[in-house]
């Protein structure tokens, strides 16, 4: 499985991420999944299939900073409109909106699960860090920043 992701543009997986695509843009910008859709990638970042984990697909807007054009007068070089990049990912940006939608959650890791011309979608695992099956699991502890808790 991990050998098909390395080239999704390729073999079986192209076809598959083609209508996943279709289907993955009418829903909403956060979405809560079943089950990861790269498992070898969500076990790399820590992910076990127990309660106390959530995995959410988030879509993001492709390209730069979309910065308005200042009404004001000036330069046209001074205007900052073009050449500007957002400072943080567009993966950074996804684990951010997950964990706005989920205050009660911390985010473990997150990782592409696809692309089109206007959006790039990541999923986002999330860990419920007051839950048992997470506060005994050591292994889980030493990976969470546990601020507060």
């Amino acid at each position: 499985m991990a050998k098909a992701w390395r080239k999704p543009g390729e073999g079986f997986l192209a076809e598959l991420l083609k209508r996943r695509l279709i289907e993955w843009r009418r829903q909403p910008t956060v979405v809560r999944v079943e089950k990861p859709t790269r498992i070898d990638r969500a076990r790399s970042l820590g992910y076990k299939a127990k309660v106390g984990f959530v995995v959410v697909r988030v879509k993001v807007r492709k390209g730069g900073l979309r910065k308005p054009r200042p009404r004001s007068g000036r330069r046209p070089k001074r205007m900052g409109v073009y050449g500007y990049s957002p400072w943080r990912s567009l993966r950074e940006i996804a684990e951010e909106r997950a964990a706005r939608k989920y205050p009660n959650l911390k985010v473990l890791g997150s990782y592409w699960v696809g692309e089109d011309g206007r959006h790039k979608w990541f999923e986002v695992i999330l860990v419920d860090p007051s839950h048992p099956s997470i506060k005994n699991d050591e292994e889980l502890q030493a990976k969470l920043p546990l601020k507060g808790s």
